[in-house]
């Protein structure tokens, strides 16, 4: 070997240690690669759109105090999850990050092997007259159960819906069940909080209160239009 070039390991402990680190690195990054890829394979399953996939804490816009306030008590809420049986409650204006707040949430506890849905009052009742049909392989009872059972259930466009007594019927048997079983539940909605408890009855608002619930009221003017898709 020529004097001007050195060895890269001055001995057999050297290259040992080397091989070592080689192989940590690939494990890493093999692990990295199956989380990503069952992450992909749970968002599928989890209702969050593609708009919100990426969404997370650390890329909410902040413009101002209201908008770091509720960035902080929702990412609060995420990293507490384990430690109590708190629901929240998201209320406001259109447009103004309360889909991007419960998307990071869920991302967060998917990350950490929780289980989430999150699903329109829409397509809840969608689904449930479904199981009316007999070509439906599945009961309301089954949906139900469901619904009940994943760590966090999230239930968006509240107030969006043609109120009906069914609806209120269902919602209320969710929110009975998860909270009977120490599940959390989500809520977003334009309305503020007297129409949300006009609208669902002050018997669904109170078991959302349970533990240490959040209720945080979104106030501030839409950003939607500044949304070009590719900021996340």
């Amino acid at each position: 070997m020529p004097n001007n070039i050195k060895p890269k390991f001055e001995n057999d402990q050297d290259l040992l240690a080397w091989n070592q680190e080689q192989g940590r690195i690939s494990s890493e990054s093999i692990l990295r690669e199956n989380k990503a890829m069952k992450m992909q394979r749970v968002l599928g399953r989890s209702g969050i759109r593609e708009l919100y996939m990426n969404c997370s804490f650390e890329n909410y816009k902040i413009e101002h105090e209201g908008q770091r306030k509720v960035l902080k008590a929702a990412k609060r809420y995420a990293e507490e999850f384990n430690e109590n049986i708190a629901s929240f409650i998201f209320s406001g204006r259109p447009g103004t990050g309360k889909n991007h707040l419960a998307s990071a949430i869920g991302n967060y506890l998917i990350l950490h092997g929780k289980s989430i849905l999150i699903v329109t009052v829409a397509d809840l009742m969608s689904n449930m007259k479904g199981t009316f049909s007999g070509a439906s392989n599945i009961t309301e009872e089954n949906l139900l159960h469901n619904l009940s059972t994943v760590d966090l259930l999230m239930i968006d466009e509240i107030g969006m819906q043609t109120e009906s007594r069914y609806e209120k019927v269902i919602i209320n048997q969710i929110v009975d069940r998860r909270s009977s079983s120490k599940r959390s539940t989500g809520m977003l909605s334009n309305l503020d909080h007297k129409g949300m408890k006009n609208l669902l009855g002050e018997r669904v608002i109170d078991r959302m209160r349970l533990g240490n619930s959040l209720w945080l009221t979104f106030e501030w003017e839409s950003y939607r239009q500044y949304v070009k898709g590719d900021e996340y």
